[in-house]
């Protein structure tokens, strides 16, 4: 999901974009209508009126801003022992991708908190009752998905997640500012036609250019910009951050399971060296179980439209996932 080094951004065209704002409060019909639209189109779009309440948001980030604050020292004590869960800085996954940030890990469905149980600030709990909130919140919009479609079984999709095995993951990522101001300024160095304001002047890569393995992300992230989307090769659209929305993206599996209808776009992080505080999002990455199998429901497949991907497990995918560079493309692999 990461470059290779956390090298500056040059000669990149910049193109501004509004996210579709889906407000979960109007009624039923136009809702799943502007989902469908949405994810068929972009692949990504904004959730208002979403039911989680603003204490469980709060408490969270604020539990996750208390971690990052911690001693480096202290951090690395949550660091993983044995699986992949817990504190990393810098290094991304297992092949030597990097990126300026520090993250924590964990697995979503079994609740493996256990290297911060001792955390004064509660993080256990808060991420807990967090994770259950936004889990709801997955499986209510991937069944508005699956109506919207005409699929009989409305929760074909969400049924992977709610299961007891999903290997669904919550993943807090925090992008320090730079407090040395040290940051090398290239605005005058990126192709961004007549946007010459702050937030226009990118600098490094913070996560890199990637998408989504899994089925459905469900992204928090407070009011620091740096969310980019790729929706045409070689152009990067910034994302508005939007602290009362919840930023929802189609994953490679959903794309998928709606053989190819949904999409599930290319997206990155970068730094800002105007900006002045730290980014941090929260992301929620809705999986099935390892033993899943993944394939399109039979309303999808045509004799105009006909399956575009074999069928394979979710631990088939995640193998191929973590077996190549993170911003390798994997979904090529699986067509028919």
């Amino acid at each position: 999901m990461v470059v290779a080094s956390p090298t500056s951004i040059q000669n990149e065209k910049i193109q501004p974009f509004e996210l579709p704002i889906i407000d979960l409060a109007e009624e039923r019909s136009i809702v799943m209508k502007n989902i469908v639209k949405a994810s068929e189109e972009f692949g990504f779009f904004n959730v208002i009126n979403h039911g989680v309440s603003n204490d469980t948001i709060t408490k969270m980030e604020e539990a996750g801003f208390d971690f990052f604050a911690k001693p480096v020292e202290q951090k690395k004590l949550a660091m993983p022992i044995g699986d992949s869960f817990g504190y990393g800085s810098k290094n991304i996954g297992i092949n030597g991708d990097m990126g300026e940030i520090e993250y924590l890990l964990f697995n979503a469905s079994t609740q493996l908190f256990r290297t911060i149980s001792n955390d004064p600030s509660n993080l256990r709990s808060r991420a807990s009752e967090y994770t259950d909130a936004v889990m709801n919140l997955a499986c209510e919009i991937l069944e508005l998905m699956a109506e919207g479609m005409g699929v009989p079984d409305t929760l074909c999709f969400s049924r992977f997640i709610r299961e007891v095995e999903s290997d669904s993951i919550l993943r807090l990522n925090h992008y320090p500012h730079d407090h040395n101001n040290n940051i090398l300024n290239i605005n005058k160095d990126c192709d961004i036609g007549t946007h010459n304001s702050p937030s226009y002047n990118y600098t490094k890569v913070g996560f890199g250019e990637h998408s989504d393995p899994q089925i459905l992300t469900i992204l928090r992230s407070n009011d620091v910009d740096g969310l980019q989307i790729s929706l045409q090769d070689g152009q990067w659209s910034p994302v508005t951050p939007d602290p009362s929305a919840f930023c929802v993206n189609v994953g490679d599996l959903l794309e998928v399971m709606t053989n190819g209808r949904f999409v599930s776009v290319r997206h990155r992080v970068v730094t800002n060296s105007y900006n002045n505080k730290s980014r941090m999002s929260i992301a929620y990455f809705g999986a099935p179980p390892l033993n899943a199998c993944i394939v399109a429901p039979p309303l999808m497949v045509t004799p105009e439209r006909p399956s575009l991907f074999r069928p394979f497990t979710w631990a088939e995918y995640k193998k191929a996932t973590y077996s190549l560079r993170l911003g390798d493309t994997r979904i090529h692999l699986f067509r028919n």
